[in-house]
């Protein structure tokens, strides 16, 4: 399983929200390139980075950011949040991100993201398809987390495996940020389920215990951005598991 570190950019800024609440928001004094650089040196080979006011607004807000990013690092970089036309995902790849995230439109205009998926290929997109549990059924959420749906996470997998849908990157919202631990269950059945799937589970990771679980239940990467940003991981273990 591979590691890969998570940066959050609000306003130009590093930040991080607790379980998705804008009104909740942490800011590291640090920039974000400097960042890049400080987890380039400690093996990191990608970087997934979500600009948070595209998320919810709908425009990427940090796309200077993000080419600058794309354009000094030799990195793997994975971009998401607020990517909702076909010209943005081509801007993207144009400028040198790896995979592009989609997210909103994923969940309101699948036909036209299963048309994105036959265009590019299962390599260039990643689904961020974002979970509540209520009453054990894992709802989609859209708008960086503000919109609540009545498609489940299943429904969506179920849609676009035909179109060749191959990365998924899911979160359990509520544990986002708050350091509580993944939901293993969640994850357990997510493998389970559609073993064909690389998934990417995001959302409470709080230190090697939990990469190790997440690592057994089978998933492809873990996502961690609060853990790293407030130094739950050793710099050893870090390069560790950046090494595998």
């Amino acid at each position: 399983m591979q590691l890969i570190p998570s940066i959050d950019l609000r306003g130009g800024r590093c930040v991080r929200l607790l379980r998705g609440n804008f009104d909740e928001e942490t800011v590291y004094d640090v920039d974000p390139l400097t960042l890049v650089d400080e987890y380039r040196r400690r093996g990191a080979r990608q970087i997934h980075l979500v600009d948070l006011d595209g998320a919810r607004d709908g425009s990427l807000a940090n796309r200077h950011v993000i080419l600058a990013l794309a354009r000094e690092h030799p990195l793997n970089l994975q971009v998401g949040g607020g990517i909702r036309s076909i010209e943005v995902v081509d801007e993207m790849l144009a400028a040198g991100v790896d995979r592009v995230v989609v997210g909103s439109s994923a969940v309101e205009h699948p036909e036209r993201v299963a048309a994105w998926l036959e265009r590019y290929g299962p390599e260039k997109l990643c689904l961020a398809l974002d979970v509540r549990l209520v009453d054990g059924h894992p709802l989609l959420q859209t708008r960086g987390w503000t919109e609540g749906s009545t498609k489940t996470l299943w429904n969506a997998v179920n849609f676009f495996l035909p179109h060749g849908l191959r990365h998924v990157l899911c979160t359990d919202i509520d544990r986002d940020g708050a350091l509580s631990g993944p939901n293993l269950l969640l994850y357990g059945d997510c493998v389970t389920r559609y073993p064909s799937i690389r998934w990417q589970a995001s959302g409470g990771i709080r230190g090697v215990r939990d990469l190790a679980i997440l690592e057994s239940a089978g998933v492809t990467a873990a996502i961690s951005g609060k853990a790293l940003l407030e130094g739950r991981l050793s710099d050893d273990e870090i390069r560790d598991w950046l090494a595998r």
